[in-house]
């Protein structure tokens, strides 16, 4: 037997659960701030660029309709696709705002 196996065989169930914990809780550290943390930081900018988005927006849906926002009503959104074309969207279906031509 090894000293090293002696010495956990001797130590008895203090050091199993020693031994136990501090690896879980390092997974758990290495988790939060590999997953957890990113999606909040997204989450939260998410939230930011639908509060801020305004009539004559040009945006993108989730479902890859392009239009540019008319009115705004609560939670949802009048988009103007075509001419004479409006549909209406909720907010959260709104992916990202197009990049305007004065910023280009």
């Amino acid at each position: 037997m090894n000293l090293a196996a002696l010495i956990f065989w001797q130590a008895g169930g203090a050091a199993g659960l020693g031994g136990f914990l501090i690896p879980l809780g390092l997974m758990f550290g290495i988790m939060y701030f590999l997953v957890i943390l990113p999606q909040q930081r997204q989450r939260k900018k998410v939230q930011e660029m639908l509060a801020a988005v305004k009539n004559g927006d040009k945006v993108i849906t989730t479902a890859g309709i392009y239009g540019t926002i008319n009115g705004m009503d609560g939670d949802t959104v009048i988009l103007k696709i075509a001419d004479n074309v409006k549909i209406r969207v909720a907010r959260a279906a709104i992916a990202q705002v197009e990049a305007s031509d004065d910023a280009k």
